[in-house]
């Protein structure tokens, strides 16, 4: 078959190549030595580990007899987590070889890297001009119209014009040299087919039709594992790569007792190009640290990547769970004893934490035999609730372990938490599924939340919920049942086992909530002294009040959420039953046509710091005449000022003196001019002088009381530095 070579150009000739030698490109290679109509060794998925991580573990395991090397295609975005977690196992003493994979490099320049180079499309002139003295067979149309067989070494492609029917037309010819008989020229138009004569040129061109074919789907590269040994064995492969991250979707239905009952399901994604057929598979919960180092392809100084902002419509608010160790608000924690909210317990689970479908039709039985007192001492709260009391007891609840139970064990697995499914699931390519995980009654009681920056008129309907479970629960979405009917969607957190946390799935409209806010006036609560520093705090004052008002029938019990700001102390007689990291949470009871208030009080030091320097005297009295300043303080600041009005008497008299001497010394400069102007026998010439003379005999004692007043202006404002610089009082 491999005669039946170069029989077109372009694509068809390299189309042709391929069947010539008989390509088939295929996952699966056969084994050494095998033969060409042997079945491959296979080696399909058998178990897949999904981890709520973005990441998956997949082992495939098969049988391989002798040397095999078998070839599988991953695309190009898991190459570098392939190359990070492979790990191959020879379970029959064999030893692993070599594992290949293909190069980043483009298609083109692997292609150039061998001895015929099919890059950009060659023509089968092309072609035959790159293997140039190499020994061909070549069979063509003779004269005669017959079939003829000439052997022998190409010299070169040659091209002439010829006229055919008045037109120039260029005609390729294959230049042979023939042992015996010269050179041959045979026109390629004429040629049927062409076997190159050495088998290492024929491999080169079989190596490079397959790297052509393989290159066809540019988002897949070939990895090649090379077993060596004897007889029959299993392996086994295993890799870590990016897979969708399994989700958890939750149906919860509350009866008229508000006792939950929760079903979760587990939806797993197929995104592989292979079918998950009776696959061991397991869900891990748990948050392992992955990321992507680029092994495969030349790495770059990276650029950073701003996404778009998203905005999303209403979301359902996420509650945060209690920090101080509280896991029930007051007035919600059951009774001793007792297992469930209201007297009703979690139904009993199985080894593993698969509970037992029994346990829950025994729960529904229970709750059927309980009086009618005790129903009404467990009224629902909720809205919906109150409607379907209306529609009587036909189709009066939905029971989820009716058909369906729990296909998974669950079991601790380190840090983290494994479900395992009891049975092998089948998952074809690119498609997903839905897998129940858990099946039974919870804890829970419904609650009313209010969050003024949620909704600022009404509270939600919401529901404390328990993880009586013995199973971490995953989070995600919850679609709740008020018995029969559609309540509303809530969103589940990641819980532990014995976690709780509040969940809403409807607005209460029978609630109506008001906040008030007022800040009274601050007043100044301690005074202190540090080294000349006025350190005054003051308090600041925001009280808060919020009135509900219970409109509908039933009795309501409000969880009222207040921001928690670390600069505020509370400083009100109500106390909060729990507080998260962003609020605090007070109950409070709101019986059926009633009004309740809580008043939240919360206050802050406001501290400010201020030199003693700085300080005037009008602000300083005004400090002592505050009740919360300290006697010691008190005094302190009474010396200070002692010591302040004393410097400035002196600054006064100095500026006195002053004055009085630039007075005299600007009416002598008046009466120089004018003694300048009169004639010295002149009555007022002797006059302005026994004035001026006076006036010196003035100056020099003015100028004596000026220096005098200046050093004791100097020593009076130095011992004013000192005493406060180093005054230190509380």
């Amino acid at each position: 078959m491999y005669r039946r070579v170069l029989c077109f150009t372009g694509l068809a000739v390299i189309a042709g190549l391929a069947i010539a030698f008989g390509y088939r490109p295929t996952s699966l290679a056969q084994p050494a030595g095998a033969p060409a109509n042997g079945a491959a060794p296979k080696l399909p998925i058998k178990k897949v580990v999904l981890f709520s991580s973005g990441v998956g573990f997949f082992q495939r395991e098969g049988e391989i007899d002798g040397d095999a090397k078998i070839d599988l295609t991953f695309p190009v975005t898991d190459i570098n987590d392939l190359l990070k977690s492979l790990t191959l196992q020879d379970l029959g003493g064999g030893v692993i070889h070599a594992v290949n994979y293909d190069s980043h490099d483009p298609v083109e320049r692997t292609l150039k890297s061998f001895a015929i180079n099919l890059a950009g499309n060659p023509s089968q002139a092309q072609i035959l001009d790159q293997a140039r003295g190499e020994k061909v067979e070549v069979v063509y149309n003779s004269d005669k119209q017959k079939e003829a067989t000439l052997t022998g070494s190409i010299v070169g492609i040659e091209s002439h014009e010829q006229t055919v029917k008045d037109k120039a037309e260029t005609v390729e010819f294959l230049n042979l040299f023939v042992t015996g008989e010269g050179m041959r020229s045979i026109k390629l138009a004429d040629v049927v087919r062409i076997r190159f004569l050495n088998a290492t040129l024929e491999t080169e061109l079989r190596r490079a039709l397959e790297t052509l074919a393989l290159s066809h789907d540019t988002q897949k590269k070939a990895v090649t594992l090379q077993f060596t040994g004897n007889g029959k064995r299993s392996v086994r492969v295993s890799y870590v790569v990016e897979n969708p991250i399994w989700k958890t979707s939750y149906r919860m239905v509350l009866d008229k007792d508000g006792k939950p009952f929760l079903q979760g399901w587990a939806v797993v994604e197929n995104p592989t190009d292979d079918d998950w057929t009776n696959v061991r598979m397991a869900l891990v919960s748990g948050r392992p640290i992955s990321f992507l180092m680029d092994l495969y392809m030349p790495l770059y100084v990276p650029r950073p990547k701003v996404e778009p902002e998203l905005f999303a419509s209403l979301r359902p608010p996420s509650y945060e769970g209690a920090m101080d160790g509280r896991r029930f608000v007051a007035g919600l924690t059951p009774p001793a004893g007792a297992t469930g909210f209201g007297g009703g317990g979690a139904a009993p689970g199985r080894a593993g934490g698969q509970p037992a479908a029994r346990n829950g039709q025994d729960g529904l039985a229970r709750r059927k035999a309980e009086s009618e007192k005790e129903r009404a001492e467990n009224l629902s709260l909720g809205v919906i609730a109150d409607q379907t009391a209306k529609m009587g007891e036909v189709d009066s609840s939905l029971v989820l372990n009716q058909g369906v139970a729990s296909a998974a064990q669950a079991a601790k697995l380190g840090d983290y938490f494994q479900y395992t499914l009891e049975q092998p699931v089948s998952l074809p390519r690119q498609k997903s599924a839905l897998l129940p995980i858990i099946n039974q009654e919870v804890q829970g009681q419904r609650v009313s939340v209010y969050n003024l920056r949620v909704h600022t008129k009404f509270p939600l309907l919401g529901l404390r919920f328990k993880n009586t479970s013995d199973l971490n629960l995953m989070q995600g979405p919850v679609t709740i049942y008020d018995g029969p009917s559609y309540a509303g969607d809530a969103r589940l957190p990641d819980l532990q086992p014995g976690e709780d946390r509040l969940v809403s799935y409807a607005i209460d409209l029978g609630t109506e909530v008001e906040s008030q806010v007022k800040s009274p006036p601050t007043r100044l609560t301690a005074v202190k002294i540090n080294k000349g520093i006025l350190h005054s705090t003051n308090k600041l004052r925001e009280e808060r009040t919020y009135k509900a008002v219970n409109r509908s029938k039933a009795d309501r019990t409000l969880l009222i959420e207040h921001p928690l700001r670390p600069e505020y102390k509370l400083a009100s007689e109500a106390k909060p039953a729990e507080r998260t990291r962003d609020v605090y949470r007070f109950e409070v009871k709101l019986p059926a046509g009633k009004s309740e208030s809580l008043e939240v009080n919360e206050e802050r030091d406001l501290t400010q710091t201020v030199a003693l320097t700085n300080y005037d005297t009008q602000h300083i009295q005004i400090l002592l005449q505050q009740p919360t300043v300290s006697d010691s303080v008190k005094n302190a600041l009474r010396q200070a000022v002692a010591l302040r009005d004393k410097w400035a008497a002196t600054q006064r008299e100095l500026a006195a003196v002053n004055n009085q001497l630039n007075q005299i010394n600007a009416d002598q400069d008046r009466m120089r001019k004018t003694i300048k102007e009169l004639p010295p026998t002149a009555e007022a010439y002797k006059r302005l002088l026994t004035k001026f003379d006076a006036q010196e005999t003035e100056i020099e004692r003015l100028q004596a009381r000026q220096k005098q007043l200046q050093e004791s202006e100097a020593q009076n404002r130095a011992a004013y530095e000192e005493y406060v610089g180093k005054l230190t009082v509380e």
